[in-house]
């Protein structure tokens, strides 16, 4: 029985880009064992994953040199035949590199990755690949797969995710009417769409329509804000109130999901549930657009030579005008 790991340890939504190599190891080496390690505080992503035999976790808070120690000892004992590090960062290359595994898989990016028996190419480009009408941009999920496709093959794999039962029976008491699902804000000014744009897109959708505002509990004042400026009935915020999987439950059935370029994209993707996301300092052609079946990008018609600014985001408009998110109009979606 062949034994990988998979490592990434970066935010929530690296995470859920992360789980086609799941679904593919699983594919190609259905008896095999894949375990995945990835930073305290994403874990519950994977509860019940189906193919995962193990959830390794790196508490990058608390001890942060003693646990990475702890956790090469473990992965060393574990004598894994693979392990393939998709994070492109030292501390991951250097549990890569001391991981005793024979097949050593990384991106050259990663400043060990000398020490890996493999490392591939990881390009991020806002130009198109391809001729002619097959001209596109290369997905995230595809660089990803890129690390194993030697191994698989290099098919795209849409990202997953296994709500439990439980969870779905959690929000069922949301689904008694036609309901969107509004996940407002980000940890990066530039990347988040204006309160005022959401207040307007609040005003505008049909009052018939139940809405749902998503995020963690400290995302609650500003739902709570947009609630009383947005002046609507049959609105709700569940800042905090959801766990991560419960609200991937509520967003596969919702008529709509709007997010920014965010975890909860990512996360309406994982469902292939319906998503609208709001592309602000940031492009879809960087590699972390929705691939959602029914999906759509919203960004600026405007030509602005400043945008994109930057691969993540800024906490604050860098010109000081945010005139790649300020300039969309909200009417273009109704």
């Amino acid at each position: 029985m062949k034994k990988f790991l998979i490592i990434q340890t970066a935010f929530i939504g690296d995470v859920i880009l992360a789980t086609p190599l799941i679904e593919k190891l699983h594919e190609f080496y259905p008896n095999a064992q894949i375990d995945f390690l990835l930073r305290k505080g994403n874990e519950s992503l994977l509860i019940g994953h189906p193919y995962i035999h193990e959830v390794l976790i790196w508490d990058k808070k608390n001890n942060k040199i003693k646990n990475l120690l702890q956790l090469i000892n473990q992965i060393r004992a574990n004598k894994y035949d693979y392990v393939i590090n998709i994070h492109r960062y030292f501390s991951s290359g250097l549990i890569t590199a001391l991981s005793g595994a024979e097949n050593k898989i990384g991106f050259d990016k990663n400043p060990l990755s000398f020490l890996f028996t493999k490392k591939i190419k990881h390009i991020i480009s806002p130009f198109s690949i391809g001729e002619g009408q097959g001209m596109r941009h290369k997905h995230e999920v595809e660089r990803n797969i890129d690390l194993i496709s030697s191994i698989t093959d290099s098919k795209l794999t849409a990202p997953k995710l296994y709500p439990s039962e439980s969870d779905y029976k959690e929000t069922i008491k949301y689904k008694t009417q036609k309901y969107v699902c509004i996940a407002p804000t980000s940890v990066w000014f530039t990347k988040q769409f204006p309160k005022n744009k959401w207040v307007e897109l609040l005003q505008k959708l049909p009052a018939e329509l139940k809405i749902y505002l998503l995020g963690a509990s400290s995302d609650k004042p500003f739902c709570d804000e947009l609630m009383k400026q947005s002046n609507r009935n049959n609105i709700e915020n569940l800042c905090g109130k959801l766990s991560l999987l419960q609200s991937a439950a509520l967003m596969n059935d919702a008529a709509m999901n709007y997010t920014n370029d965010s975890a909860p994209m990512h996360l309406a993707s994982a469902m292939n549930a319906p998503v609208t996301a709001f592309f602000c300092s940031t492009i879809p052609a960087f590699g972390f657009g929705p691939l959602s079946d029914n999906s759509k990008v919203i960004e600026t018609t405007i030509n602005l030579d400043c945008r994109p600014c930057g691969l993540h985001g800024f906490n604050a408009c860098p010109k000081g005008h945010f005139k790649c998110a300020e300039s969309i109009e909200v009417t273009s979606l109704l």
